[in-house]
């Protein structure tokens, strides 16, 4: 059974990005963030942390270059 918003974990993952980084751009503690990705989230909400994680991953670059 696939978990809800693998997307977004592997996206994460991929980048490099810990999803309490995520959380913390969100403005919220990183457990209600992960109990927020328990079930799948409107496509829109999905857009707004993929932007995130793009950014943050832009940041880590920035950061190790």
């Amino acid at each position: 059974m696939k978990k809800a918003n693998e997307d977004i974990r592997l996206a994460a993952r991929s980048a490099k990005i810990n999803l309490w980084e995520i959380a913390d751009v969100l403005g919220m503690h990183d457990a209600n963030f992960s109990r927020e990705l328990r079930h799948e989230l409107p496509q829109e909400e999905k857009d707004k942390i993929f932007s995130i994680i793009d950014e943050l991953a832009q940041e880590h670059d920035k950061e190790a270059g």
